[in-house]
């Protein structure tokens, strides 16, 4: 396989077939990944290190690393769909999310298509208008340095939107640095440039981002609650800020029952009561400030999903954290196809609203009090806030 070249997309049709001819049992196009149970303990690694320097973000992602490369494992898009109860095959088109992510992956579009061929999704390339890819700036040149580990992060943000909205166009953006100016010029890039729904899979606990970046009238701005479980009364930015959407992580497993699914906090989902001003439409009582998170998606490891990144890796990875629910998440405010007329996550505490979300009742991810802060509970809870994505109707 092709690693650390910029493809052209002609050649995507080729390493398209190399990957088939490799990939010895991999599942065929359009079939769905075999679903992953729940396990005890797994072993990862955090895709972007902490180097505790308040000034940059991390990447809110964990790779598998007890899992042969090869083939895919992990969710992939029709179980995604499923389990979410989602509209894919008709909802999203005339629909563009930004994905926000630090340096360059030199091999994003080609890995994207590899990944949507898999699947039996629809071509989303340069050259059908699908797929942008841009410096922070919002030119095609030149791009950031090279990053292996963010890399990462970028195939799992554009594989997370095309799992969820297949018929969504695809901005991403491509910060200079993994700083917190970079990354927030890069947002408002984004919206200079259209963008109606922007996805930031990255953060830090108790770092100093500049909240006017992610305030933007008209655009739905979601991002990841972190990996590390209750963090108290500290916060992640910039998901704890008023005016984005915070988004938590769950086990997902394939169960009986009508759904087919059930869910239970992700001990690693980041939530907790920060230092930021309460929304008006926020109604928990036990923090007097923002509370995080709003809203969830699968993020354990243990459930995680199906990725195809092969710019120093090997090709398929499987993936979990709170990076899987941002792009997903935004994914499905591009199905419901009103983002602009929504003011950040307030459409989640309607109560007509709270059919259209999974509530996950099960699982905690620390001790606190009060407990909702921490524990998976009736009606809102801190680390899954009202749930899971039921269809689009919240949205």
């Amino acid at each position: 396989m092709l690693r650390g070249i910029a493809r052209t997309v002609p050649a995507l049709v080729a390493a398209a077939l190399l990957t088939a001819c490799s990939s010895g049992g991999a599942t065929s196009p359009g079939v769905p990944v075999a679903a992953n149970a729940a396990k005890p303990a797994v072993h990862t690694r955090a895709v972007c290190p902490r180097r505790h320097d308040p000034n940059l973000v991390y990447c809110e992602s964990l790779l598998r690393t007890d899992v042969p490369s090869g083939t895919p494992a992990g969710y992939g898009p029709t179980d995604l769909q499923s389990a979410y109860n989602l509209p894919s095959t008709t909802n999203g088109s005339g629909q563009t999310i930004a994905i926000v992510d630090a340096l360059d992956d030199p091999n994003a579009e080609a890995d994207l298509y590899i990944y949507r061929n898999h699947f039996g999704l629809p071509v989303c390339s340069t050259l059908n208008g699908c797929f942008k890819k841009l410096n922070q700036n919002g030119k095609k040149h030149p791009y950031p340095p090279p990053d292996a580990d963010w890399s990462i992060e970028i195939s799992l943000d554009l594989d997370m939107v095309s799992a969820a909205c297949p018929n969504c166009k695809i901005m991403l953006i491509e910060a200079n640095r993994s700083t917190w100016h970079d990354v927030g010029k890069s947002v408002d890039e984004a919206v200079k440039l259209g963008a109606k729904i922007v996805s930031n899979s990255y953060g830090a606990v108790g770092h100093a981002a500049d909240p006017r970046y992610y305030d933007h009238a008209g655009v739905m701005i979601v991002a990841s609650g972190g990996d590390d479980g209750y963090y108290g009364h500290h916060d992640q930015q910039p998901a704890v800020f008023p005016t984005v959407v915070a988004v938590g992580g769950t086990s997902l497993s394939r169960s009986g029952g009508s759904r087919g699914w059930t869910e239970t906090v992700w001990r690693g989902s980041g939530s907790g009561c920060s230092k930021f001003p309460k929304p008006s439409w926020q109604t928990d009582t036990g923090c007097k400030y923002r509370t995080a998170n709003d809203i969830a998606a699968v993020g354990d490891p243990a459930t995680g999903v199906a990725v195809y990144d092969s710019y120093q890796q090997s090709g398929w990875i499987e993936l979990g954290g709170t990076s899987v629910g941002s792009p997903l998440n935004a994914a499905v405010f591009a199905l419901a196809g009103n983002a602009s007329q929504l003011n950040a996550a307030q459409s989640f505490y309607q109560t007509k609203n709270h059919q259209y979300v999974y509530d996950v009742t099960t699982g905690a991810d620390g001790s606190c009090s009060p407990a909702y802060l921490c524990t998976g509970e009736t009606g809102y809870d801190g680390p899954t806030g009202w749930g899971t994505p039921n269809g689009i109707g919240a949205y």
